[in-house]
C-alpha cells in the first residue's frame, strides 16, 4: 500500500551517510538521487525510504507522532538495524525487544540525525 515514505532533513549530505549506512544493512540502496533529494529501496516494487530539504525553502521540523516503520525479517535483525542506527549517531527511544502489549511484535525505536523518529521491526507468530 504504502510506495515510499520521505522525511525532510536540514543536511542531505548528512543523512544521506546516515542512510546510506543503517539501510545498506537490510539491502537497500540508493535509487533515485537530486541535489535536494535522496531515496533507497531495496529493489524495484519495493517501498522506498526518502531524505529532501523541504520543498518549500523553509527548516524541516520533526513531525509529532510521525514514526517511520522498517521492516525486517528476524529479530537478529531488528539487533542489528537499531545498534547500528545507535553507531552512526541516532538516539534511543526505546531499546529493542519484545513488546508484551503486542504479542510476537519485536521493535526498537530511535530518532535519526535529524531527529525523525523510526522504528526496526518483526512480527513472529506467539507460539502455540
Amino acid at each position: 500500500m504504502i510506495g515510499y515514505v520521505t522525511l525532510g532533513s536540514n543536511n542531505i549530505r548528512r543523512a544521506a551517510e546516515f542512510y546510506d549506512a543503517l539501510l545498506g544493512e537490510i539491502g537497500a540502496q540508493r535509487f533515485l538521487q537530486t541535489e535536494q533529494f535522496v531515496a533507497w529501496s531495496c529493489g524495484p516494487g519495493q517501498t522506498g525510504l526518502s531524505v529532501t530539504k523541504p520543498f518549500n525553502g523553509e527548516a524541516a521540523t520533526v513531525g509529532n507522532g510521525v514514526m517511520v516503520a522498517l521492516a525486517v525479517d528476524s529479530n537478529d535483525q531488528v539487533d542489528l538495524i537499531y545498534n547500528k542506527a545507535l553507531q552512526l549517531g541516532a538516539t534511543d527511544e526505546g531499546a529493542a525487544g519484545p513488546r508484551v502489549e503486542m504479542p510476537g511484535f519485536y521493535a526498537g525505536y530511535f530518532r535519526d540525525l535529524d531527529g525523525n523518529k523510526l522504528n526496526v521491526f518483526c512480527m513472529v507468530p506467539p507460539a502455540a
